[in-house]
């Protein structure tokens, strides 16, 4: 199976920028897609950016413009590169691979914690 390991949060102030990583060990890393999640205390799990195999993007609406989710399949890492940080950016962060032809994303990190200050 998929082990996904993150790393790369933090405390910034809002305005900064951080760049999270996943790093995957284990299965086949590059058949796989990346999501990154993340859930506040008293909030639903939102999904915030997803990259395929193919390296197709998507962005919640919430983040367009600002996060950018990238991956290097050679170093079995994918990236969540957070400029512009909001307040409500707070949360903690996971990541999740989807096999392929997979109906959902099965394997998950642990999370890492991102803290926006105002």
């Amino acid at each position: 199976q998929v082990q996904l390991v993150e790393s790369g949060g933090g405390l910034v102030q809002a305005g900064g920028s951080l760049r999270l990583s996943c790093a995957a060990s284990g299965g086949i890393f590059s058949n796989h897609a990346i999501g990154w999640y993340r859930q506040a205390p008293g909030k639903e799990r939102e999904l915030v950016a997803t990259i395929t195999r193919a390296g197709s993007t998507t962005y919640a609406d919430s983040v367009k413009g600002r996060f950018t989710i990238s991956r290097d399949n050679a170093k079995n890492t994918v990236y969540l590169q957070m400029n512009s940080l909001k307040a409500d950016d707070t949360a903690v962060y996971y990541c999740a691979a989807r096999p392929p032809f997979g109906r959902s994303f099965t394997y998950w990190g642990q999370g890492t914690q991102v803290t926006v200050s105002s």
